[in-house]
């Protein structure tokens, strides 16, 4: 009996995914909970186990496309079984669902927006929202779904009808509807013949593709700009657009936390596993300062602004990919040591894979240590919709005042970059400070 493998939903925001890579290829045998494709998203990248046994019969979505989730991704079949091919590659459909899930795929078509005679044409809201990121007039688009309600397939068929014998890369005509540019105008100089991006744009600037008097500079290496590493550019991006965000800074003399340190390995120098990290020390610090003042462990939402119970604290983990924020849940309610297996355990399992969505998902506030890279000070980017977050700089030896007088003493850099539309900069440098205090005096902590 043949098996769908679909698309997974991995938390509730979760509205598709990338197939970024298969670990099988077709007619690879496959056993049941074994590795078989990798699934991209926003978020993460997590491998996904085979829901049966059998033989990998075919491949509907391939290496690259995005689905939605429930989509039918690949079919698993009994060695020598017979299975339908007649669906093209990427053409993935949801997969059958019961209960609520399956509510919004039967729901009724709503109106479109007036075609040019003014009347309405009935047409799914997935639809109607590609046609306008697209250009197409819904009016001159067939449908052919329930009672003629025109589909996003139908649109995207309407789309892709525009350049229909035209030979062109699929990244040059993408970028022609974008920009709305006739291809049929331009002289393609790519293989065959083919218009390449590059035509395109020599077409829309001609004055550039005159010779210049200079001789011809070497090529560039181009690094695309695509997967992880432009999804943290649209976030990064976007978070910058979405707050108001200012950034303080303060020099601590971090002696004493340093002291502390070398305090609890030497009590624990027995255990030769045992490791503690300024990070750690730090990490415990926050979430005592947060409970202190709660504005900065909140989140600016639609409805308002939420001040959270609990700290759900987010640690910054560069990946050979980008970087990722997994948070531990209520870890103001963990020890020192609890705590520190705690960010241990996510930070580890960011750099190896297999964080799940809880984990991603839910911060109250984050902590960006780059003091491995031998930097001091940077002003670090909101993870949205949390209000504050963390810059934690080295520890180095410098001159400073100590009891009026001028010594070698341990300096460290604080960044607190908030949300100045949440709260105004008064409340966070107040808990700047007393993050400071704590950390400058550790028996602060447990005052």
């Amino acid at each position: 009996m043949a098996h769908d493998v679909i698309m997974p939903k991995w938390g509730l925001t979760m509205k598709e995914g990338k197939v970024a890579r298969w670990l099988k290829g077709e007619g690879d045998p496959v056993e049941a909970g074994e590795p078989l494709f990798e699934v991209e998203t926003d978020k993460i990248t997590n491998s996904v186990e085979a829901p049966a046994s059998g033989v990998l019969a075919k491949i509907i979505v391939p290496e690259g496309d995005m689905a939605p989730i429930k989509a039918v991704l690949a079919i698993i079949a009994a060695p020598g079984e017979a299975v339908d091919s007649a669906a093209p590659a990427g053409a993935a459909q949801p997969a059958a669902e019961s209960g609520s899930e399956a509510a919004p795929a039967a729901a009724a078509p709503s109106a479109a927006a007036p075609a040019g005679d003014g009347k309405f044409v009935p047409a799914m809201p997935a639809a109607r929202k590609l046609a306008k990121e697209l250009g197409v007039d819904l009016a001159t688009v067939t449908g052919t779904g329930k009672n003629g309600a025109i589909t996003r397939k139908d649109v995207q068929d309407q789309a892709d009808s525009a350049f229909a014998g035209i030979n062109a890369s699929p990244k040059a005509i993408e970028f022609a509807r974008k920009q709305g540019v006739d291809l049929s105008e331009i002289t393609g100089t790519g293989e065959d013949g083919k218009i390449t991006k590059a035509d395109i744009l020599r077409a829309m600037n001609p004055a550039a593709d005159q010779p210049a008097a200079a001789p011809q500079a070497a090529k560039d290496t181009i690094v695309p700009m695509d997967g992880v590493r432009k999804l943290i550019a649209d976030n990064m991006h976007a978070s910058l657009q979405g707050a108001a965000q200012l950034t303080v800074f303060v020099e601590l003399d971090v002696t004493a936390m340093v002291e502390l340190r070398q305090q609890l390995l030497e009590r624990n120098k027995r255990d030769k596993e045992y490791r503690l990290s300024y990070n750690d020390i730090i990490s415990y610090a926050v979430c005592r300062a947060l409970k202190r003042h709660p504005i900065m462990n909140s989140t600016l939402q639609e409805d308002g602004i939420h001040l959270h119970e609990h700290v759900n604290l987010g640690i910054a983990v560069s990946i050979d990919n980008g970087l990722i924020v997994p948070n531990v849940k209520e870890a103001d309610t963990y020890g020192l040591e609890g705590l520190k297996a705690q960010v241990r355990d996510v930070a580890g399992r960011a750099r190896k894979g297999g964080l799940n969505m809880d984990e991603i998902s839910g911060g109250t506030f984050t902590i960006s240590n780059v003091s491995m890279l031998g930097v001091d000070g940077f002003t670090p980017i909101l993870n949205p919709p949390e209000t504050g977050i963390l810059g934690v700089g080295r520890v180095i030896e410098k001159p400073a005042v100590h009891k009026g007088e001028i010594a070698i003493r341990q300096m460290m850099t604080l960044s607190l970059t908030f949300n100045h539309m949440t709260t105004d900069g008064a409340p966070a440098m107040a808990f700047l400070r007393e993050l400071g205090d704590m950390l400058e005096n550790p028996g602060m902590m447990i005052v």
